[in-house]
C-alpha cells in the first residue's frame, strides 16, 4: 500500500495571484505595465514652446508697465529734483534758450491734482518716462508765450492721471530759476472743443496736455488728448532769445519714437545671446549657481528692452 505524499505548498510570493470577488489581487496590478503618453511631435513641442515664450513675454512687459515703470519715474524724479535745486541755489538753472533736451527745468505743483513733479525740456516718450516735460519750442512757464506741458496718463508713473479733476479758477504753482509763478484755470478742453481766446500781447499762458479716455474703452485705453488752459497771475518775466522753433515729430501729442526700433533690436539681440550663454553655463555649472549668476543679468537686459520698447507707444499714454 503506497502512501500519498502531500506536495508541499508554493511559497506565498510564488502563488499565481487569484481575482478575488472585488477584482484583480494587488499582484495582478503591478503586473500591469503602465502605458506611456506618447511623445509630442517636433512641430507640437516647438509651438507650444513659443506659446509659452510669448505668453512670457507678454506678462512681463505688462507687468512692467502697470507696476515696475513707477518705480523707474520715481527713481527717475528724486534725481532730477536734487539736480534742480542745487541748480536754482547756485543761480545756474536754464531760464530759456536752447536747453539740453532732459534737463530739468521747473517744479509744477497742483494740489487739486496731486501733482507734485519736476518738469523736463522736451516731450518725446523716452523723455516723459521721467516725468512730465515742457514742449522744447515754447518758454519757460512764468515767460511772456505760451508754455504746454505734457505728462503721461497710466504709464510711468502717470504723473497727469488726475488731471481732469481740476476745474476752472484751480490755481497751479510752477517754480524756475525765475521764482515762482501762479496760473489759474480757465477751462477744461477736449478736441472739438474751442479755444481759448488769443493771448494779448505780453501775456503768459500754460497749457497742461495729457490723455482722457471716454466710456469703458477709455478705462484702460485713453483715446483722446486733454488739454487744461491757464493764465498767469501777474506779470510774466523777460525770456532769453534761441528758443529752438521746430521739434520733432515725436514730441508732438499721442506720437511715438520710431527712432529707437535699430537702439531696440540691438538689445534683443543681447538678450538672445545673454539667454543662450546662461543656459550653456548651466550645463557646467549648479542650478543655483547659475540662477544667481544668470537671472541678474537676464533681468538687467530684459528691463532695458522694456524701457525702449515703450518708447514706441505714444507719449501721454
Amino acid at each position: 500500500m503506497e502512501l500519498a505524499v502531500a506536495e508541499p505548498s508554493p511559497p506565498e510570493a510564488t502563488r499565481p495571484a487569484q481575482a478575488g470577488p472585488r477584482g484583480p489581487s494587488m499582484l495582478e496590478v503591478a503586473a500591469v505595465p503602465r502605458r506611456r503618453r506618447p511623445a509630442l511631435p517636433g512641430w507640437a513641442f516647438g509651438f507650444v514652446w513659443t506659446l509659452t515664450a510669448l505668453a512670457g513675454v507678454a506678462a512681463w512687459f505688462l507687468f512692467y508697465g502697470i507696476s515696475l515703470s513707477g518705480f523707474q519715474e520715481s527713481s527717475a524724479q528724486h534725481a532730477l529734483y536734487a539736480r534742480l535745486r542745487t541748480e536754482i541755489a547756485q543761480a545756474i538753472a536754464p531760464l530759456g534758450g536752447n536747453i539740453k533736451l532732459g534737463s530739468p527745468v521747473a517744479v509744477l505743483r497742483v494740489p487739486q491734482a496731486g501733482i507734485d513733479v519736476v518738469v523736463v525740456e522736451g516731450t518725446t516718450p523716452g523723455l516723459l518716462e521721467n516725468g512730465p516735460g515742457l514742449q522744447s519750442d515754447t518758454p519757460l512757464p512764468g515767460q511772456a508765450g505760451v508754455s504746454v506741458i505734457m505728462g503721461r496718463q497710466t504709464l510711468f508713473g502717470g504723473p497727469f492721471r488726475h488731471l481732469n479733476a481740476l476745474q476752472r479758477g484751480d490755481l497751479i504753482d510752477v517754480t524756475t530759476g525765475q521764482g515762482t509763478f501762479g496760473f489759474r484755470v480757465l477751462d477744461l478742453r477736449y478736441p472739438g472743443d474751442p479755444l481759448p481766446p488769443p493771448l494779448k500781447p505780453g501775456g503768459s499762458r500754460l497749457v497742461l496736455v495729457t490723455t482722457a479716455g471716454t466710456g469703458w474703452h477709455g478705462l484702460g485705453a485713453p483715446n483722446q488728448v486733454l488739454y487744461v488752459d491757464t493764465a498767469l497771475i501777474g506779470k510774466p518775466v523777460a525770456s532769453p532769445a534761441g528758443m529752438p522753433t521746430i521739434t520733432r515729430a515725436s514730441e508732438q501729442p499721442m506720437h511715438g519714437d520710431p527712432g529707437v526700433l535699430f537702439v531696440l533690436v540691438m538689445w534683443l539681440q543681447l538678450l538672445v545671446v545673454t539667454v543662450l550663454a546662461v543656459i550653456w553655463v548651466r550645463s557646467r555649472w549648479g542650478r543655483w549657481q547659475t540662477w544667481l549668476a544668470g537671472a541678474p543679468a537676464i533681468l538687467a537686459v530684459l528691463w532695458i528692452v522694456s524701457e525702449t520698447a515703450f518708447q514706441l507707444l505714444p507719449n501721454l499714454i
